[in-house]
């Protein structure tokens, strides 16, 4: 139903976001957002002049804090008001001229997104495909720099669609910059989650999101550049097509404490609180978190007998891939686990398999025992027959080998 108008278009009647969202909000396991502690859900409201001294003071800390999270001394971090993919474009439109040679990893459906960018902006693209259930291989990946000579070298650290991790990231790039490639990494899904050294591996940009590891809100995305990859940026004969994401410009807002254009300060202010507890945690008991919940609920998934999809060498952590039953679909399940257990885990992106996610505020005790109970009833009452009982006990007895006295939970 619309309501008249003296203006001529029909006003319409819409319904509150009370009426739309769900009365028992869900418990987020997917590949993200992930659920967010209160602290940040309380900074996003916050809303203040965003070219202030309050604001400047903010921004500084936000880049100390990245920095210690990406393990970088550079002073070049920069934000964007965009998700993780508006930092991949920037970091592709500021490093890629027409003409200019790219050699992109490609593990999957965001890896190739850098690709696409890159034809974009007109550079010369090449891709290293990788086999589904691979990581990339280093002397396959020196091979294709070889043939290819590119400027810059994409691949991410966690592939997100199909669970694979380039575990073998330190060795690519020391390759790649022997042959005097810039290299950019996406880790979108695995910063904070396990390390990544950016200085010590001698990454040029690293990329990521707030709403996956860092516990942060979707909207309000972080780079950083080195400063070999920053004087590359900004020895160009023309600035980048795209007026947002060209750094010069960001660099007014980022580091000048100048003008860009109106920043995302509530998202901003998320992000600083996102970071403060990646920093009170320490890196150390963050990714030993992790590691002990995701390793936890892989065995707990496998003690049901249900099979997990990437072999261990090349399996991701941050988001655990599961095999689909003969018989069920994605959409069946991630449905039937929301409507009745009120658990959100996602499908993928062409492959046969759920994923449920092990990233920041996911990785708690009390997540991991209600969403494999969840898991483990969905498939029951969609008639795939588990050993749920033995899933949990699985689970429980990783919990416990592994003490929990190995971290400090924030």
């Amino acid at each position: 139903m619309t309501a008249s108008s003296p203006m001529g278009i029909p006003r319409p009647q819409v319904k509150t976001l009370d009426e739309i969202l769900p009365h028992e909000p869900l418990l987020m396991m997917g590949a993200g957002p992930v659920p967010i502690p209160e602290r940040v859900a309380k900074a996003n409201s916050v809303v203040i002049n965003h070219l202030g001294s309050v604001m400047a003071e903010v921004i500084g800390q936000v880049k100390a804090m990245a920095r210690y999270v990406f393990q970088t001394e550079s002073k070049w971090v920069i934000g964007v008001a965009g998700p993780a993919s508006a930092a991949m474009e920037m970091a592709v439109a500021n490093l890629m001229q027409p003409g200019e040679r790219i050699l992109c990893i490609n593990n999957g459906f965001f890896s190739h997104r850098m690709a696409e960018m890159a034809l974009r902006v007109g550079a010369e693209v090449h891709e290293l495909h990788v086999g589904v259930l691979e990581a990339a291989d280093p002397e396959r990946v020196r091979k294709a720099i070889e043939e290819t000579r590119p400027k810059v070298l994409t691949m991410v650290q966690g592939e997100t669609s199909n669970t694979v991790f380039n575990h073998s990231l330190q060795e690519i790039t020391k390759i790649a910059k022997s042959y005097g490639c810039l290299v950019v990494v996406d880790a979108v899904c695995t910063l904070s989650t396990m390390p990544l050294k950016m200085d010590e591996w001698q990454v040029d940009v690293v990329i990521t999101g707030g709403q996956k590891g860092l516990s942060s809100i979707p909207g309000v995305s972080l780079l950083a550049f080195s400063n070999e990859a920053w004087a590359a940026a900004k020895d160009r004969e023309k600035p980048p097509a795209q007026w947002c994401f060209d750094i010069q410009l960001a660099e007014n807002f980022w580091h000048k404490d100048g003008y860009h254009y109106t920043a995302p300060v509530s998202g901003i202010m998320a992000l600083h609180e996102a970071l403060k507890l990646v920093c009170d945690e320490t890196l150390e008991n963050r990714f030993a978190r992790h590691l002990r919940c995701s390793k936890a609920l892989q065995s707990g998934i496998e003690g049901m007998g249900l099979e997990l999809f990437i072999p261990t060498e090349a399996r991701l952590n941050s988001v655990v891939g599961i095999n689909i039953p003969e018989g069920l679909t994605a959409g069946q399940i991630c449905r039937h686990i929301s409507d009745v257990y009120r658990v959100e885990i996602a499908g993928s992106f062409g492959q046969p398999i759920v994923r449920i996610g092990q990233m920041g505020e996911q990785c708690r005790e009390h997540n991991l025992f209600r969403t494999l109970h969840a898991f483990g009833s969905t498939m029951r009452d969609l008639g795939i027959k588990v050993d749920q009982p033995n899933g949990m006990a699985e689970m429980e007895s990783y919990l416990q080998k592994v003490p929990r006295t190995l971290y400090q939970v924030a």
